[in-house]
This record gives C-alpha cells, structure tokens and sequence, in this order.
C-alpha cells in the first residue's frame, strides 16, 4: 500500500509502499476514500523540515537544553548520533481519514465490515485504528464532507470549554479551517459571531456561515468592533484558532470580554499575558486540547476503555459523532472550504502548494479514484513487501520483530556490523520498517509475525518490541525452532519465565539471548580481567541517575512494561551478577519514601527511586541506586569497585579509572561503548560456531526471577 511520510531532517515529503497493517485487538482495519490535509499542523511540520539546523534549534529551545547536557554527560559522538536518528525517522502524516472498515481486531465492537468510518488515520491506502478514534459516518455525510470531521471537532472541543449559551456573543481570532468551522458550529447553537482575520476569502466565507466580521489586514480596530459587537457590554467569550508567535490574540481576547468572560486558546498564540487585563475582570483562560477527552490517554485511545457518558458526556468519539449528526443536518457546511483535490499518486504536489505560499483551504486527497470498483486490489492487503537487499549469510539470518527507535540507531546496525544476514524488518505499522530496512540493506519488510516465524529461510529471530510481548514471541521464535534474541527483559512473571525456562531448557541446540549488553562493554571487560586474579570478596556500587519517567508512560504500566527494575534496572543486575562471577543467594529492595509535604499528585512510581541489595555466593555485594530524582547533566551510569585494597571507578562507559592496581591507572574512550556490537557479535558468532549462547541460560533466568521478584517486592 501506499502512504505518505516526511522525513524530519529534509522536509521532504515522499510517497512510500509500505506492508499493509493488521489491525490488533479493538482497532478496525480501514480502506482509505478520503483524507484532508491539516493546513495548520501539517504545513507547520514542512516548515519545521525545511528549516536550517539552526532554525530547528531556534523553535526548540528545551530540546536544545536537552542536547547540551546529553553532551556533558555522554559526548559528543553519542549525542550527535541520537540526534541524527531521532531526525532520521520519517514522520507518518495526517490525521483526517475516511474510508470502508475492511476487517476488525479481536474484542472490537459497535462497528462491522463494510461500514463507512472516519478516525484519525494518517495518509495511507489503509490504516488501523483504535476503535475509540472512529466514528460511523451517517448515509447523509458524503465523503468529502466527513473528511471534515476531526478538524470540526477540534474547534467543538473549544466550544465545549467555553460553553456558551443561546444568544451569547462569541469572537472566533483566526478562520482557517477550524476557526471557519467553529463559526457554524457556533451559530448552530444560536450564538451570535464576529470572526477575525486578515484574509479578505476567509472573512467572506465566515460572513456566508453569519458571522461579523473583522479586517486585520484593512488596519480595522478590533477592540472597537468588538465593543460595537456585543453593544458595549464586551464579548461573552473569544475562541483563538489562529496559529501565531504573538501574543496579541490573547491579549485583545482579554481587553474584548466582559467581566467574567471566557477565552479559550485552540491554536497556538505567545502566552506573555498581563496580570491587570485578566485581575481586573476575573476572565477565565483554558488551553483546548485537541478533539476532546481521552485524547493522548493510551487507557482510552489504545486501550479501548471509554469514560462513563454519565461522568464525562463529550469524549473524543462522542465529538466525532456530534460533528457528523451537524453534517447530518446541513448544519456544517465544508464545500465552500475545499480549494484543492489531488489523487494520492499527486500527494507530493499537495505539500508543495501548503509550503508554497499560494492561498489555499482545504486539501483533500482522493484514493478511490486510482481503485477499481469492487474489491480492493490485493497489494492493499500485502503484509510482506520486498526491498532489494540480499541476505548473504545462510546462517544468523535474522528477522526483527520491532524497528523502533533503539533497533533502528543501535541493534540492527550492531548485527550489521556482526555480519548477520539481514532477512525481515518488521512493525506494526510497517514504516520503520521500510525505513530502516532499505536503510540497512534488509530483503523485505513486514507486518506479518506469523509469516516471518514461518519462513524457511532465517533462522535468527530478534524481539525489540514493547515489553508485555516478548515472553510470547519469544516463545513462538523458539517452538519455530529459531534462535532468539530479546531485547531486555525476557518476560514480566515468574510464570512467563518457568514457560521459557521449559522450553528453552529443552532446546539446548537453539540460543536464547537477552541483550545484557554492558557485560561485553570494552570497560567490563576490562574490569573482569582485572578481577580474575583476585579470589577476596567485592563490593559493588552502581549508581543509575536514570532520569524520571511519567507516570502514564507505557514502560511504567506494570501489564506493558513492566515497571522500571524489570524494564532497565535488570541491566545492572546482570552487569553485578557477571562480575560477581557466581549466584545471587540473596536480594532485598528498599524504595525512596515520599518526603513530607510532597506534592500528592506526583506521578513517580514505588520503583523509581529504589535502592537493590544483592548477596552473591562468595560473600559478594552488590548495591545498585537506581534513581529518577537526580539532574540530567549528571551522568547516568556510574559503577564503584572496591576489592583487595583496590578501588575501579567506570563513568558512564567512557572513562575508567583503577587505584591500587599494578600496571593500571586509567582507560578512556572518545565514544562511550555500552557493548551493544559486542553483545551482538557475540550472539552471531555463537550460532555459526554451533557454540554455547553468550550468556549461559542459568544466567539469564536467575536475572530475570531477581528482577522480577525485587520489582513486586516494591509494589506491595
């Protein structure tokens, strides 16, 4: 299928073949019709692309903060590679589709095959969407008009947070899209409008939707119209819509109102407010956040679980569906708001009219007229596309299952390097892995699990997806018969880890590797040769300034991603245990206590801030302070070893220094090097060799069960 996708570090826009998706439980599977061009946030994205690194930098200062202080702590080198690959990952486009729901994820209900929907897919012959971002389109509501339909909704959710009342007067600042179509909704529901802009074609539109309007452009007073508007009394409410650095919206919204008036900010406007204009009436200010509730929550959005309507009315779906009963009833009229139509194959051409700085409204891309009637044709359908690279290697030729940020930047070129045959990329979308397939020479690209596990012709398997799935697919890869390896961690439960143990026990023939990658560092393994000659004791210090992650982020969800011990901390579990050189006999967990009078509405988790003791067989200790309320410009990683009257310090796998050591003192990097190539290359060697697994599976599983068991010991 095709899509459209833009490339972040360029601008430049492209339209690739991609395997179509599956849709998952509770999503629909859509054949795109129609789908419309945000010309707000769409054509902000293209600027962003175009822009010199120096105006990128200019937009993002934070970001900019963010760099300079990964470069502190981790280099130059290894901050300009994150960099680079956060650029290089190709941005998926749009958010107004329209199409037929061709198949349903398991569980998914209130839709059925055939039906005409609109959601929030992207650019793409077919997109899978989460149930709660869909709504039925009504038989009134034609293509082009539900195309529409998020836009509308958007300016809705703006109106609902101003909540105005029949013959109230409203300013609307900015007709573009939304703003024209926050105008009829806003005279639908008997609200008197003055619209301001200075584009002389959108303020004749708004006076055909029954707005007043204002001249920006002509040099007219807005304050004195406003005043005229609302008969001297001051305007109820001000609905921004405009997208601007300035902050004068807000400001003439400000002086508009009258006392206890409402502004509601949609778009995007400076917020350098004065205290006296918002004092001295008691106005009231709201942020607008996009459709409406549920939207950014993944409980809602992907999980499917909607807001009781009796406790919260107007969810992101529910707004869908209001704006298409206003379509339904000739209430919203979006005709007059289409300026530009192109057939998907002349995408490219849309996006260079929005950057062109021609006039422009509504941009529509048609798919259905490149298809035959009747059935889609099959490549629609195909979940497996080829990419012209050439597997050289009839052994470890290998598929990854996930191609996201860190497979992209760091395992697969770490496997490249390593000499693996690179088969399959796949994802669950499919454009990462185009991307990085074609990036890195793989043969196909795919959405298809059960075809990869199936094929013949790889006999290497990577998991690099969301936590809460790889127990299974690893499962799957090894009753394939495949070597896997897991990007940490091996599984979330204990009863997970007894299936695997079974399983991966009973195939000695096959590897199973988890990517504990720091034990094959340049640095470790220099600290295990120094260890090696000394039989006393040692005591081992790891300090992990990990950094805070929110509370809803999908890696603190103990069903997806386990928790932050069993998500990261097991690295550094491993990290001991190797250097410890034999097992942990014992393991206790002490999370940081919340300090009085903290904020009740803290988001930081039981295993954010913890402190794991660890008693090795040989009288052995390991501490690892694994904390999230440290200073980013801090280094993250810091191991302290002390033994025999000697003391080894690593920071950050850049730098390591030894006293008390004969013949060693220091040994320093310019890079750092967390061993992910030698982690890789190890993995690879092994099955060409037909040798043991890097790690011997004893190891893994007493690493996991400890990770596991310390990550429920702070959830009770």
């Amino acid at each position: 299928m095709k899509q459209i996708l833009q490339s972040l570090k360029t601008g430049l826009i492209t339209k690739e073949e991609v395997p179509a998706p599956e849709p998952g439980p509770g999503q629909l599977l859509v054949l795109t019709q129609r789908s419309l061009v945000s010309a707000g946030t769409e054509r902000m994205l293209v600027e962003f692309g175009r822009a010199s690194w120096l105006d990128k930098a200019r937009s993002q200062p934070d970001k900019v903060k963010q760099v300079f202080e990964k470069v502190k702590s981790d280099g130059l080198l290894t901050t300009y590679d994150a960099v680079q690959s956060k650029l290089d990952q190709p941005l998926a486009l749009g958010y107004c589709n329209v199409g037929v729901v061709a198949a349903l994820g398991t569980g998914t209900r209130g839709f059925v095959a055939g039906e005409r929907v609109v959601s929030n897919g992207k650019h793409a012959e077919v997109v899978c969407v989460p149930r709660n971002l869909c709504a039925a389109i009504p038989d009134g509501v034609s293509d082009d008009t539900a195309a529409f339909t998020v836009l509308a909704a958007i300016g809705l959710q703006g109106i609902r947070l101003v909540n105005p009342s029949l013959g109230e007067c409203v300013v609307v600042t900015g007709l573009g899209l939304i703003g024209l179509l926050t105008v009829q909704m806003l005279r639908a529901h008997g609200c008197r409008v003055l619209g301001l802009d200075v584009d002389p074609s959108r303020l004749e539109l708004a006076r055909r939707f029954g707005a007043e309007t204002v001249d920006l452009s002509a040099g007219a007073d807005p304050l004195a119209a406003a005043r005229t508007f609302s008969r001297g009394r001051g305007v109820d409410a001000v609905i921004i819509t405009a997208s601007t650095k300035s902050n004068d919206p807000v400001t003439q919204g400000a002086r508009m109102c009258r006392k206890r008036g409402r502004i509601v900010l949609v778009g995007v406007a400076g917020l350098e407010l004065s205290r006296a204009d918002f004092y001295e009436k008691e106005l009231s200010f709201q942020v607008s956040c996009s459709y409406g509730p549920g939207r950014y929550d993944s409980e809602y959005e992907d999980g499917g679980h909607d807001y009781p309507v009796g406790f919260v009315r107007w969810t992101e779906q529910r707004n869908f569906e209001a704006v298409l009963d206003l379509m339904a009833a000739g209430a919203i009229e979006v005709e007059p708001l289409i300026s530009h139509r192109f057939a998907l194959d002349q995408a490219e051409g849309a996006y260079a009219l929005l950057g062109s700085g021609e006039a422009s409204l509504g941009i529509l891309l048609d798919y259905a007229s490149e298809r035959p009637s009747g059935a889609a044709p099959s490549r629609l359908r195909s979940r497996t596309i080829a990419l012209g690279g050439k597997v050289v290697s009839s052994r470890a030729s290998v598929g990854f299952i996930g191609t996201g940020n860190y497979a992209g930047r760091v395992l697969i070129p770490a496997f490249k390097a390593a000499g693996a045959g690179l088969h399959t990329a796949l994802s669950h979308s499919g454009v990462s892995a185009v991307h990085y397939g074609k990036k890195h020479g793989f043969a196909q690209a795919s959405t298809d699990v059960e075809a990869m596990l199936e094929s013949a012709e790889l006999d290497t398997i990577v998991i690099a997806t969301r936590h809460a799935s790889h127990a299974s697919l690893a499962v799957r890869a090894l009753q394939a018969g495949k070597h896997v390896f897991v990007e940490k961690p091996l599984c979330l439960t204990l009863a997970e880890l007894a299936a695997l143990a079974e399983l991966a026990g009973d195939r000695p023939g096959q590897c199973l590797m988890v990517g504990f990658n720091r034990r094959f560092a340049p640095h470790v393994l220099k600290i295990k040769s120094l260890l090696a000659a000394l039989q006393e004791p040692k005591a081992l210090v790891m300090t992990v300034n990990a950094g805070a992650i929110p509370g809803e982020h999908w890696t603190q969800d103990p069903s997806v991603g386990g928790g932050r011990i069993v998500g990261e901390a097991c690295h550094f579990i491993d990290l001991l245990r190797h250097l410890a050189g034999c097992r942990i006999i014992e393991h206790t967990v002490l999370s940081l206590g919340r300090a009085a009078g903290a904020a009740s509405g803290s988001r930081a988790t039981a295993s954010d801030n913890v402190a794991l003791s660890l008693r090795f067989e040989d009288g052995s200790l390991g501490t690892i302070h694994y904390l999230a309320n440290g200073h980013k410009g801090f280094p993250k990683e810091r191991l302290e070893v002390f033994c025999a009257g000697r003391v080894l310090e690593l920071d950050n796998f850049r730098k390591l220094r030894g006293w008390g050591w004969p013949g060693f003192s220091r040994l320093q990097l310019l890079q750092q090097d967390k061993g992910q190539t030698a982690c890789a290359q190890a993995f690879v060697t092994a099955i060409r060799s037909g040798g043991r697994a890097p790690i011997a599976l004893d190891e893994i599983l007493e690493v996991s069960r400890v990770s596991i068991e310390a990550q429920q010991m702070v959830a009770r």
